[in-house]
């Protein structure tokens, strides 16, 4: 019988090996693609009368996808509590693998990477599955938004599912997931400004210390480059540029450790240098991402088990 802490540990260990090896299961089997079809099931419902009718159904349609993700991650652990930890182990690592995603991100950055070299036209169709932006770019910001894409996602992707299966075992990384899906598909402003505002509020929320520790670990990682004090300095200085409490803690210093000048147009420039980045630039900031990956794999599994060994025991 193995202990409760160290299961924990090689569960995170497991995932992050499986992440590696086989990327993202297809979309008929990923629990991730069921949480959005539940949104987008309750999105056709909304009532369209008004921001308060708008307001209150965001409000139910947050509370129906929380519960069912919760309800699903609770049943996974009490099944996977009852098999002998040779079974529980590899499947609970499956379900933890389905909450996060860092081989999936880096093959999306590097399809534009790649794309860019020869295809502008094809780069921008690539961004698409990275980022939400004008297919008017050009190659140096297309770069940007691929750039500024690996490294906000380094946080919601892996970072953040991570975390909070550390702190509250699979109901944790999988009520996360639900708040973050539901944050990409309803929580921006226009059509779904009142729909979508309690999704967008509580993912705010729920990456706030995400994304901080994320910041961090990349200029810790920018340190290795010899670029520390640089990315270090932009996330000091350039974090508060974005409207968006979490947004630069992430994009900031990867400007700096890249030494290049990251735009999303009309909304904020960060980084230390006016160098514009090119395809090569993607190529840099996506090893910086796969390194970052590890570290919170690592980083999660020794919390995880610290966290089993001081409450789940």
């Amino acid at each position: 019988m193995i202990e409760t802490w160290p299961l924990a540990a090689l569960t995170v260990l497991l995932a992050g090996l499986l992440d590696a090896l086989f990327g993202e299961p297809p979309n008929a089997l990923h629990p991730v693609a069921w949480l959005g079809r539940l949104i987008a099931a309750l999105d056709r419902r909304c009532p369209r009368g008004g921001p308060r009718r708008e307001l209150a159904w965001g409000v139910l349609l947050v509370a129906i996808t929380i519960a069912v993700a919760a309800a699903v991650g609770v049943a996974l652990a009490l099944a996977l509590g009852h098999l002998p930890w040779w079974l529980a182990l590899p499947l609970g690592a499956v379900a933890l693998k389905v909450a996060f995603s860092l081989r999936g991100l880096i093959d999306a950055g590097r399809t534009v990477q790649r794309a860019l070299e020869t295809d502008t036209e094809a780069a921008r169709a690539g961004l698409l599955a990275l980022v939400s932006r004008s297919r008017d770019l050009e190659p140096p910001q297309i770069a940007s938004a691929a750039i500024e894409s690996l490294a906000e996602n380094l946080s919601d992707s892996v970072v953040a599912p991570l975390l909070y299966f550390a702190l509250f075992g699979l109901p944790g990384a999988l009520v996360y997931r639900a708040i973050n899906t539901m944050d990409a598909m309803v929580g921006y402003h226009g059509r779904y400004e009142y729909l979508g505002k309690p999704a967008a509020r509580l993912d705010d929320a729920a990456n706030w210390i995400p994304a901080r520790l994320t910041g961090l670990v990349l200029v810790a990682l920018a340190g290795a480059r010899g670029r520390g004090a640089a990315a270090w300095a932009a996330l000091r200085r350039q974090r508060r540029r974005s409207s968006s409490p979490n947004k630069l803690w992430t994009i900031a210093p990867m400007a700096g450790a890249l030494d290049v000048q990251l735009e999303k147009p009309g909304a904020y420039v960060v980084g230390l240098s006016d160098r514009a980045p090119t395809g090569q630039t993607i190529g840099e900031a996506a090893a910086i991402v796969w390194q970052a990956g590890a570290v919170s794999i690592l980083l999660s599994s020794g919390l995880a088990a610290l966290v089993a060994s001081k409450v789940w025991r």
